[in-house]
Parts: C-alpha cells; structure tokens; sequence
C-alpha cells in the first residue's frame, strides 16, 4: 500500500461510525452514573462490538491496603496548574490519553501565553488507535496548562486554562 496515499471514503466513514458508537458509550455512562446515588464499584457499557468497562476503588483507604504499599505521594504542586475559577478551560472531548504535541519530541501545540484562536488545535487525545484532535472553541491567551503528554484524561475533563480575548 502506498504510504502517501490519501485515506479512502471508507475509511473515514469507519472512523465516523467508530467516534458515534464512542460518543453513544460516553453519554450512556454519564446518563447512568449521575443516576447512582453513589458511585459503583465498576460499570461496563456495551454497543454492539465495542465493550468498555471502568472500575472504582470503594473507599479512599482500599488502594493502600495491599500489604507493604506505601502511601502514595502527595501530588506534586505546580503555579502552572493553579487556576482561578474564573478562567474558562478547554476540555478534552473523549476519555483517553492527552498529548500536547503532534508526535514524540516535537514541539507542543501550545505553551502558557499562547494566543489561541477558535477551531486552533491545541493537543490531541488518544482514544482506541484514534487521534482526536483538541481544539480551541473560543479565543484567548492560554494561562496554564493543566494535563501533561500522556495523562489519562475523562470525557469533558479542563486540559487548559485560557483568559478569552
């Protein structure tokens, strides 16, 4: 197969049905947790071929009953991270991996002053093979960055903090 080649029709219609069935497991998920009273211990949600499953610790203590674990380190504090509440954020539009740049080593989308205009992109998560871009949806001036390459990232989470124009 010719490695310049462009994707086919087909291909894009499949990555376009692969992201509705993604989206389908993410609202169905926020339908039925904000139905719970209190979090459950695991939910697994199935459309068609695709399975997700997520499981929770039960209580704040079960992660560091496993004999001889260490208490887990305090997270590390960073002025970059410490956002007022009144910057609005640009969020991560699927559960995945975050990264900031467009591959390994390359220089990050954006970086703290950045100006970004709307439908900019600023990151991209990895979700099952796919890249999905993260996009700006509003002008401004980026004020923190507040996830870093390769985080974990839940649907809807803030990656960064921007002060609009």
């Amino acid at each position: 197969m010719d490695e310049n080649a462009t994707p086919t029709p087909e291909l894009d219609a499949a990555q376009h049905d692969y992201l509705q069935i993604l989206d389908a497991i993410q609202s169905g998920a926020l339908r039925l947790l904000a139905g719970f009273p209190a979090q459950p211990s695991g939910l697994r949600i199935q459309v068609g071929e695709v399975t997700v499953e997520a499981q929770w610790p039960q209580g704040p203590g079960e992660a560091a009953v496993s004999a001889g674990a260490a208490p887990a380190p305090a997270p590390a504090t960073d002025a970059a991270t410490e956002v007022p509440v009144t910057d609005p954020a640009i969020r991560a539009p699927s559960v995945g991996v975050f990264y900031r740049s467009p591959q390994p080593g390359a220089e990050p989308f954006v970086a703290v002053g950045d100006r970004v205009s709307p439908g900019r992109q600023v990151g991209i998560v990895e979700a099952m093979k796919l890249m999905i871009p993260v996009t700006a949806e509003a002008g401004g001036v980026v004020t923190a960055i507040l996830k870093q390459d390769g985080d974990s990232v839940q649907f809807d989470e803030p990656l960064f903090s921007y002060s609009p124009e």
